[in-house]
């Protein structure tokens, strides 16, 4: 076991200091990374990688900041990983919770906003939400495939932050 634990440690310099870390320990800890994180998303859940809501696209910025440090070797290698595993668990665990709680759910994913109802935009809302007139007529044109605000029945903010339509039925 000893024997191990020195290969470990000298194949991925464990105890070395980063600017001592040679081109081959940073790929192998880069591969062993990658490896890891891949476990992790999947034992996540498919939407983290989906940038559904803000909650969702936290967990990607935060889990690569952190599992980042393993690879360059600014934090401890193997504590790391399992922070990164911790994460994700605290993603899923918060998920379940939403998915179960409405509340929890308002709370972490936010909640949709109605910008246009039967043509009208309400400028309070869209103001809040930093959609701007020409910010809905580009998403209008893109995503509702009209120009005419008149033909829209219902536009949401959604907790994305995307811009949903219905159009009103001819």
């Amino acid at each position: 076991m000893n024997a191990f634990q020195n290969l470990l440690e000298t194949l991925l310099g464990l105890s070395a200091e980063p600017k001592d870390l040679t081109f081959v320990q940073v790929s192998l800890r880069g591969i062993i990374v990658f490896l890891a994180t891949l476990i992790m998303v999947r034992l996540g859940h498919k939407r983290s990688l989906a940038h559904k809501t803000p909650f969702d696209a936290i967990l990607l910025v935060i889990l690569a900041s952190v599992l980042s440090r393993a690879i360059n070797g600014s934090a401890a290698f193997f504590a790391t990983l399992g922070g990164g595993v911790v994460l994700v668990v605290l993603h899923r665990v918060f998920a379940h919770l939403a998915y179960h709680s409405h509340r929890f759910g308002i709370l972490v994913k936010g909640s949709p906003d109605t910008i246009v109802r039967d043509g009208k935009c309400d400028l309070c809302v869209m103001r809040r939400n930093h959609v701007s007139i020409h910010d809905l007529d580009e998403d209008m044109r893109l995503l509702g495939h009209t120009d005419d605000i008149s033909q829209v029945r219902l536009a949401r903010v959604e907790r994305s932050g995307e811009i949903s339509f219905i159009k009103k039925d001819e």
